[in-house]
């Protein structure tokens, strides 16, 4: 099947409708002053999930079951609907109650809330909120990227890498092989600038918006990577795997930009891992 442009514009409203559901909600925990702790972690003590992680997970499931009846959702916190959602149905919805929780539960405002649908492994709409910055930033495709108030999203026109602001992020597990150090360490050098602000989804807006010029990362999940990889896209942009292969949310590695430095990125992360495999560090 392939979703229509109707199908498509009934969709987003119903991902808008349910992030903003969950927007409300944490709006609500800060006028109550309901102080933020962890409540559990994942693979490592570095990867806290709090209350309302799950909270929110649970309420953006429930309106889409009633909003979406039907379609598989996979989410952070409490995974797959259905064992098809998980091997890549035809549709399904991809969710990420709140993307940067370790800055959320310290009270940095760098977190996002995020919602995409997926037809054939292909983000089709997508949505991201900033609860605490006020963004709303959404995109179907085919459709063009905007901000809550209508602003259409562009992404830079810088052309050199030397000028270039890049965002990427590390894995939870700092004992894998694959760190993103040498990488780090790589753009640091012949890039404008690099910087980490520990939410993938509001790195892949701030290229969408033309305030970063790229994004690059590896070891992360599919619901960090879709709905901004749409975002940018619809901005103008260009996101691949970071071997230059087509994007796909399930591998958890995306190279996203705005098209004019891509391919020299491209070839930056091909000489990283060229030097790693020759033994020169990882």
């Amino acid at each position: 099947m392939a979703l229509d442009g109707p199908e498509l514009d009934e969709a987003l409203a119903v991902a808008r409708r349910v992030v903003g559901e969950a927007v409300a909600l944490l709006r609500a925990r800060h006028a109550s002053g309901e102080r933020v702790e962890p409540v559990a972690f994942k693979a490592t003590i570095f990867d806290p999930v709090t209350a309302w992680d799950r909270r929110i997970e649970d309420l953006m499931r429930e309106r889409l079951g009633q909003l979406a009846p039907g379609v598989p959702i996979v989410g952070e916190e409490r995974g797959a609907s259905s064992p098809a959602a998980q091997a890549g149905s035809a549709l399904r919805w991809l969710l990420d109650p709140i993307d940067g929780t370790v800055n959320f539960s310290h009270g940095l405002p760098l977190y996002g809330i995020t919602a995409s649908l997926e037809e054939d492994g292909r983000p089709m709409v997508a949505v991201v909120a900033a609860p605490d910055l006020g963004w709303e930033v959404f995109a179907r495709r085919g459709g063009g990227a905007f901000t809550g108030d209508g602003q259409e999203l562009r992404v830079s026109a810088t052309a050199d890498l030397e000028r270039a602001i890049l965002a990427t992020g590390f894995p939870y597990d700092r004992a894998t092989s694959h760190k993103n150090f040498a990488e780090w360490e790589h753009f640091q050098i012949i890039a404008g600038a690099c910087r980490r602000f520990g939410a993938a989804s509001l790195d892949l807006v701030m290229v969408a918006r033309g305030w970063l010029d790229g994004y690059w990362e590896a070891d992360i999940e599919a619901w960090d990577l879709s709905a901004g990889a749409l975002l940018v896209e619809e901005a103008g942009g260009r996101v691949t795997d970071i071997t230059g292969e087509p994007f796909v949310s399930d591998t958890g590695r995306a190279l996203a930009t705005n098209g004019a430095i891509h391919v020299e990125m491209l070839e930056q992360l091909a000489t990283v891992r060229a030097r790693r495999d020759q033994g020169g560090g990882g």
